[in-house]
């Protein structure tokens, strides 16, 4: 008889931040919420890692790209 093996590894099931705080949309102008889903060299983190939910990560990254382009946020840092 074949015996299961435990894996080494907890599965670690991340919810979306901004669906836990009902938000609608994101703005472009909310830097302090911005910066946490990009990383010190000014890099978006992608959705695996920060956990969002694709219909946010979509809105986190457009509102980022504008306030780039507004220079709210750095390009790199």
């Amino acid at each position: 008889m074949r015996m299961q093996r435990q894996s080494k590894f907890r599965l670690i099931i991340k919810h979306c931040r901004l669906c836990q705080q009902s938000m609608e949309t994101v703005d472009y102008k909310d830097i302090q919420t911005l910066q946490r889903f990009c990383t010190q060299h000014g890099k978006i983190i992608s959705r695996k890692r920060s956990g969002a939910c694709a219909k946010h990560q979509r809105m986190i990254t457009s509102a980022i790209k504008y306030a780039r382009f507004m220079a709210l946020l750095p390009y790199v840092s």
